[in-house]
Parts: C-alpha cells; structure tokens; sequence
C-alpha cells in the first residue's frame, strides 16, 4: 500500500516539475537569444497595429534582464512582469505542494494547480491591475511605465 501512495505521489508531481521545467526552458531560451537585438522576436502585434503598448510589451526584454541579474533594468522595462514572478513562483509552489501532500486526487483539498483554489476576487483585482497598467503607461503621465 505505501509503494502505491509513493507512486501516486511520483505522478502527481510530474505536472508541476514538467511546468517548472518548460518555464525554465523558455527563460533559458530568452536568455540567451537577446530580444533587444531585431529580428529575434516578432513584434507585438496589439503595438504594431494600434502605435500604444499592451500590458506584456516588454515583457520578453523584462525577462531577459531578469535571467542576466538585472531587476533595475527589468522594473524599468514591465514592472508588471517583475511583480507577477513571485506570485506565480508561490501559486507554483502551492499546486507542488500539493501535488505531493494530497497524491494527486482531485477531492476538494485539491491536488491539481494552485491557482484553482484562488478567489475569484483576486482574480477579477490582477485583470483591473492589469487595465490600469495598460490605460496608465499609454498616457503623458505614465511614460514612465512604457518600455
């Protein structure tokens, strides 16, 4: 019986590690292929039809300065980005956590994703976050906030 619960265990954490595992993969990937050098990346399509940044402009050259050490450089770029690393880095550990601690099972106490037993209201306040950071950095006021 405890080999099973070891098992299920085992499996259950394979979602978490294969998520933390691509997430690296792909900040590995930024780091080392520059996106301020043209032509790495395409440009962001919401900028490129409207002239006005969208809440993620900049966001890949944010991660590039954060993969090389540089969070001066990545707040100056998308701060929004920089302030959601830890709290994507906490729902992570939550959904590992209990991924581990429940099995896998997916009763109410939850062995899938953290960020399924978030409240909605935090929810609803990350997307007005997100509209007054979009609104805010395409204004004189917010130049600032622009990449």
């Amino acid at each position: 019986m405890t080999g099973r619960i070891a098992g299920s265990r085992a499996v259950a954490v394979l979602a978490p590690l294969g998520t933390a595992l691509a997430a690296g993969a792909a900040v590995a990937f930024v780091g080392a292929v520059d996106p301020n050098e043209p032509g790495h990346y395409p440009p962001c399509p919401f900028l490129l039809l409207t002239g006005l940044y969208c809440p993620g402009c900049g966001g890949l050259r944010t991660v590039y300065a954060l993969a090389h050490g540089d969070p001066v450089a990545a707040l100056g770029l998308n701060p929004l980005v920089v302030l959601m690393v830890p709290v994507l880095v906490l729902l992570w550990g939550r959904w590992a956590l209990r991924a581990w601690s429940v099995g896998g099972s997916a009763g109410e106490s939850g062995g899938g994703p953290g960020w399924k037993s978030i409240r909605p209201v935090y929810v609803w306040l990350l997307l007005a976050l997100m509209v007054v950071f979009w609104i805010v950095r395409n204004l004189p006021f917010g130049e600032f906030l622009a990449p």
